[in-house]
């Protein structure tokens, strides 16, 4: 099958019935989507089908064919000298201090920013309700709501365009 991964054809052995996060992990070495509870509960699997948050753990390659999936592999960019130019949420996590085991943040950002993509001026009742099915074994929850609020306000702010974030580019931490 061939597959568009974070913005590039890629050729895969697995079969429709395959689950997407096998592949990506074991196939790709695409280890940064984390395997949780397989059964598409804890969110730590997401990555973005089309823009839209999808559990990994759950879906078959069938339901991938011909359309774009972007894992947390392809939300940082790079700048024009070549050094790497992080999502405004990635960037936030970092300077809010949000990982610890660092189990379910590459799912809580892959939700966060297909969540932001469609409302990017959200309350902290909306970040609450967008969130709420991504499990943190560490409790970081508030840490996580303000790196989320963080990096909608420098979005917001100006620091990136309109439209950016469904392209996946990114902005320098």
């Amino acid at each position: 099958m061939q597959l568009d991964i974070n913005g590039a054809p890629v050729e895969v052995s697995a079969g429709p019935g395959d689950l997407l996060l096998w592949v990506l992990c074991d196939e790709l070495g695409l280890i940064g989507t984390r395997v949780g509870c397989g059964a598409g509960i804890c969110g730590s699997c997401t990555v973005h089908v089309d823009g839209a948050a999808t559990r990994a753990c759950i879906t078959p390659l069938a339901a991938v064919e011909g359309k774009q999936v972007r894992t947390i592999e392809g939300m940082a960019g790079t700048n024009d000298d070549g050094s790497l130019a992080l999502h405004p949420l990635q960037a936030a996590f970092i300077a809010e201090q949000v990982p610890q085991c660092g189990w379910c943040m590459s799912g809580q950002i892959m939700t966060a920013a297909a969540f932001l993509a469609q409302n990017p001026t959200p309350s902290e009742d909306e970040i609450t309700e967008a969130l709420n099915n991504n499990y943190c074994r560490c409790g970081c929850y508030v840490r996580i709501k303000r790196a989320v609020a963080s990096a909608a306000g420098q979005m917001a702010a100006g620091q990136m365009e309109a439209g950016q974030m469904e392209a996946g580019k990114a902005v320098t931490a």
